[in-house]
């Protein structure tokens, strides 16, 4: 089997699919790895480095797409600076696997459908024991997390931890996060570990014994509805809810000098939390961190890349925060490819698609040119009525 490791084409993008180790294990196993030129550079991973690990190097973009017969990315498929698409290099003999936006991008799943290859994406990967080593959102998620907090660090006018000096004592920050995924959690020990106090939130109950074995104050909310979807991850919830929910932590968010907001719903615009009248009750010099932005925002008036400030607060929307750690990004990223290529993987070494796995068979979004997946079929259909 080939695999070909494409080079990212989205502006800022750092991180690359495999990295030079993996390689190497999967080299060993006998699959032949292609990696296009200057595929992993951002990301410290020289050519050499790939060619040392028993890879070969391909100059030719198109040569790597048309010829690969597993196709390794991290973005959504798109155009190149050229004017070419990779949409266009895929074939009925293709095998893509990488992050798809399936929930959100109708428009790029019927173009692969088209094609017909077949595609995995790397959103769709069950949130089961069994798939935990392939659960890319997790794994990038927990750097978001991390790298939040780092970012409203830097732009908080104070100390996180309490420090007593001569000059006297200086209380410990106070930080806010809503939302006790992935990302919240690590957002939660990295303040932690940082000396803050940390306050966090999520409708979903169950969260807070997590929160607390991290050293955090959950903050209850009573919703009398399921919060919890399948999966684990958080439902959209009703307007009322929603609406008792900003009551509820309107207080906290007012008495935070950093707030973090990491409540996303797959496929849907993200619950607005924190309104712009709780921004207004917080202190000059008081930071928000919208992990949200590109869904919508969590904070009204955050914005996707972007960082602006109202009533003395700043508020910053990051934009792909696991990019900013391309290194370990990278290598968290290729452990969970590398793994879920085993399970695609016969005996011999060759693709043997078992779509009574149920890694398989959640994942696959694209099977030769059929949209196989009952989540991305239902939102495909709305958006058809709707239009």
């Amino acid at each position: 089997m080939r695999v070909a490791v494409a080079k990212e084409i989205q502006p800022g993008e750092r991180r690359v699919a495999l990295t030079p180790d993996v390689v190497g294990r999967l080299v060993k196993k006998g699959t032949e790895v292609w990696v296009e030129a200057g595929a992993g550079d951002s990301a410290c991973f020289s050519d050499a480095a790939y060619e040392a690990a028993g890879a070969e190097i391909i100059k030719d973009s198109q040569r790597l797409w048309r010829e690969g017969r597993v196709i390794l990315k991290v973005n959504p498929l798109g155009d190149r600076p050229n004017g070419t698409s990779e949409y266009d290099d895929l074939s009925g003999d293709t095998t893509l696997i990488s992050f798809l936006n399936p929930l959100a991008d109708a428009t790029g799943v019927n173009h692969i459908a088209e094609t017909g290859a077949t595609a995995f994406a790397m959103e769709l990967i069950p949130r089961t024991s069994r798939a935990q080593s392939a659960d890319a959102l997790s794994s990038q998620a927990s750097i978001a997390g991390y790298k939040a907090v780092l970012m409203a660090a830097s732009q908080l006018p104070k100390y996180f931890p309490m420090l007593t000096t001569a000059a006297g004592t200086i209380p410990p920050a106070k930080v806010f996060v809503i939302g006790a995924g992935v990302a919240g959690l690590q957002a939660i020990a990295t303040a932690r570990r940082l000396g803050a106090v940390v306050e966090a939130f999520d409708i979903r109950p169950e969260t807070k014994e997590q929160v607390q074995s991290l050293g955090g104050k959950f903050v209850e909310v009573s919703l009398e509805e399921e919060t919890r979807a399948t999966g684990g991850y958080a439902k959209e919830v009703s307007d009322d809810s929603k609406r008792r929910t900003q009551e509820a932590i309107a207080k906290h968010v007012a008495s935070a000098d950093v707030v973090i907001t990491t409540a996303q719903v797959p496929g849907k615009k993200a619950p607005v939390l924190v309104t712009k009248a709780m921004v207004n009750a917080m202190k000059p010099g008081s930071v928000i961190v919208d992990l949200a932005a590109n869904q919508g925002g969590n904070c009204e008036g955050s914005a996707p890349s972007q960082a602006v400030e109202q009533n003395g607060v700043s508020i910053i929307g990051p934009d792909n925060l696991p990019g900013s750690v391309p290194l370990h990004a990278s290598q968290l990223y290729a452990k969970n490819l590398a793994t879920l290529l085993g399970y695609l993987t016969g005996e011999n070494g060759e693709l043997a698609l078992n779509f009574e796995d149920d890694i398989i068979d959640g994942a696959c979004l694209v099977h030769q040119g059929e949209i196989r997946n009952e989540r991305v079929k239902a939102v495909l259909k709305e958006e058809l009525v709707h239009n």
